[in-house]
């Protein structure tokens, strides 16, 4: 909030009230109050005359002065609720809300869907404003025309939620308070420029006027993702830091109210809030998926009446939630929400993006906006790979559909060729070498993103038939061929991810990293355990062991400077006590004979297959298949596991060896 530009006077309004003249910017022409009242500041009344000083007052006055310089620079709550706009299009033209549609303050758009209680057909004839407004309803919920076959029904917050909505933000504020204003400049510094899925200028100029004009999520959550770089601002660093558990709980709850009328920027906060490590979860994604359509983020907003501004919002928080979703659905294997027959979202464009280089913060620490924005183009794209990739070997029909090697093969040839030319066209700037002395970069989770993909295709791979057994059970030559091939490719790519977590520095460690970055490691590690379990020969075993080991390591020794690694160190260290303890439980058998003696040994079984589901048991049984089924039962476990709880009872671990004779058979 700036003070008085003009000849250090205040206008005319703030004269007469007697008030200190504030403006949201050096730019802004008109200050708050005058917005507020729909009114030019004029500066052409004189000034009143002054009043002799009383000697017998000047104690009193002095004590005046001194209350009125505690609160310079910024507004009282009583204030702050009295400058609140509650219709947009009264404010003066070089607003940028002025005829926004879904970032209105205290109003909510919804879409209206094609097979829902309304037709478009019914509104022929009617009159429309320029605005899209129907203006023969004049009672809300005002129908508003986006384009000639999209409407949306407009609807004014009641005075309750407002109430609601107000005594969140101040809780919110309360908390952080008063540093608000810095944390606000520490996420645009360092984690806008490569999640830029907020309007930097819209974000500012409402924040400028009070924080009540912002919904609790929209501005909680900047300040929440924000806390992570303290220590990257001179004025906070050697500070308390606030509360931010506290925060995440309001954040939370708050999360949850605004369900039956979601701002866009309710779904910007969310976003914001499942970036922060340890918090994103799979049913929070959906929670977010529904609002998105809600506001008809899934539509084409080309051709809307819409300020260009909004539509690229529109098409960037779409992306951020489609990333959300796909990349959420891979780390927690679960099925996506987003259905591609009904995502209608255009390719982002550089139009999109109203900030370039010239936008660049000069303070040290701060994130470039030219590679950010090229990173977020390229996670978008990559993305789109990894749908293909869910859609066609990780669906239920397709898992359930027993296929050969040939086949998998066949079907993965045109998505690796895809993600060739993705690499390939990955520009200079987003080389993982390519660093900026004095800031940071966020191109680690996008090469992170990348191997994670190849990993994923690898393991659709090597469940076909019969990738998944050793060579030792493989009849055909030529399939051994394939097999001996298809692993020697699966190791050059954690043997490539190894050499990236090895490449990568402070500048990228202490950087914005998307929300599966912690997941997408450890799935790298245990795919190397994969391979592990599954090797043929002592001497590929123990290759794929030292290689696990190193990267391990790597991570452990990353973590120290970066919080998110340490999820994935605590997973592998669980794999390697499976690991050991397969190999123990394989000298300890011995012989064929032992092993057909024992029908099936099973550690609290009932409780396993509760939380595993179905294990797979192989008709045959190696001394390397039994470590591959106590791996597949500890990635069953893994999906269940809490995140963050690194130290699950012990009876939960699928510690479980089966030992059947020939002639047992599959159990799916």
């Amino acid at each position: 909030m700036e003070g008085k530009p003009r000849d250090q006077r205040p206008c005319d309004n703030c004269r007469r009230r007697k008030i200190r003249c504030l403006f949201s910017s050096n730019e802004a022409s008109n200050c708050v109050l005058c917005i507020s009242r729909s009114t030019e500041c004029t500066y052409v009344q004189e000034p009143p005359r002054k009043k002799r000083n009383n000697p017998a007052m000047a104690e009193k006055n002095h004590d005046a002065a001194s209350s009125r310089a505690r609160q310079k620079q910024r507004i009282s709550q009583e204030d702050a609720a009295t400058l609140v706009i509650q219709d947009y299009s009264s404010m003066p033209r070089t607003s940028l809300l002025r005829e926004t549609l879904g970032h209105q303050n205290r109003q909510s758009s919804s879409v209206i869907g094609s097979t829902s209680d309304f037709d478009p057909s019914i509104t022929d004839g009617l009159p429309f404003n320029a605005k899209g407004e129907c203006l023969a309803i004049i009672a809300p919920p005002i129908l508003r025309r986006a384009n000639q076959s999209t409407y949306f029904r407009m609807r004014p917050d009641a005075q309750d939620e407002m109430e609601k909505e107000r005594a969140n933000l101040d809780a919110i504020e309360a908390v952080i308070a008063p540093h608000g204003p810095e944390l606000v400049k520490l996420y645009f510094r360092i984690v806008h420029p490569s999640f830029p899925i907020l309007h930097k200028k819209v974000f500012l100029e409402k924040h400028g006027r009070t924080y009540r004009e912002s919904t609790p999520i929209g501005l909680g959550a900047v300040y929440l993702l924000a806390l992570n770089w303290w220590s990257y601002s001179p004025t906070l660093s050697n500070l308390p830091k606030p509360n931010s558990k506290e925060l995440e709980r309001l954040l939370l709850k708050s999360l949850f109210d605004v369900h039956t009328r979601p701002k866009i920027s309710d779904l910007q906060g969310g976003l914001v809030l499942l970036q922060r490590p340890g918090l994103s979860s799979w049913t929070l994604t959906g929670h977010l998926v529904a609002m998105a359509q809600n506001l008809g983020l899934h539509l084409d907003c080309s051709d809307w009446q819409v300020p260009h501004w909004e539509r690229g919002v529109r098409k960037r928080v779409a992306w951020a939630l489609f990333m959300q979703d796909k990349w959420g659905a891979l780390v927690y294997g679960r099925p996506t929400n987003i259905q591609m027959d009904d995502w209608d979202v255009k390719p982002l464009e550089v139009s999109d993006f109203p900030e370039t280089s010239q936008d660049d913060d000069d303070e040290e620490g701060s994130a470039e906006i030219e590679k950010g924005r090229q990173t977020f183009v390229h996670m978008v794209a990559l993305t789109q790979i990894v749908a293909k990739i869910l859609d066609q070997f990780f669906t239920l029909k397709a898992r359930r559909t027993e296929q050969s090697i040939h086949e998998i093969l066949q079907k993965a040839k045109p998505i690796q060729d895809n993600l060739k030319e993705w690499y390939s066209s990955l520009p200079p700037a987003l080389s993982i070498d390519d660093t900026t002395p004095r800031r940071l970069s966020s191109v680690g989770y996008l090469h992170l993103a990348y191997y994670t993909t190849e990993v994923t295709l690898h393991r659709a791979i090597l469940r076909s038939r019969p990738a998944s057994s050793s060579l030792s059970y493989v009849s055909s030559p030529q399939d051994a061929e394939i097999l001996t091939h298809t692993r020697a490719a699966a190791l050059a790519t954690f043997t490539s991810a190894l050499v990236f977590t090895t490449s990568l520095k402070p500048e990228h460690l202490q950087s914005f990293w998307f929300f599966s970055s912690s997941p997408s490691l450890a799935i790298i590690g245990v795919f190397a355990s994969i391979l592990c379990v599954t090797s043929s020969t002592s001497e590929e075993s123990e290759t794929h062991l030292t290689r696990l080991a190193e990267y391990r390591w790597t991570l452990r020794i990353s973590s120290t400077g970066a919080e998110f690694m340490k999820y994935a160190v605590g997973v592998l260290d669980t794999v390697n006590q499976l690991l050991e303890e397969g190999q123990k439980q394989n000298e300890e058998k011995g012989s064929d004979g032992e092993r057909d003696s024992i029908s099936r040994t099973v550690i609290d079984q009932s409780e396993v297959s509760a939380r595993c589901g179905s294990v797979i048991i192989s008709p045959r049984i190696g001394d390397k298949d039994i470590v591959l089924t106590m791996a597949k039962l500890f990635l069953g476990w893994l999906e269940v596991f809490p995140k963050g709880n690194l130290n699950p009872p012990r009876s939960a671990l699928p510690l479980l060896c089966f030992y059947l004779p020939k002639s047992s058979t599959t159990m799916m």
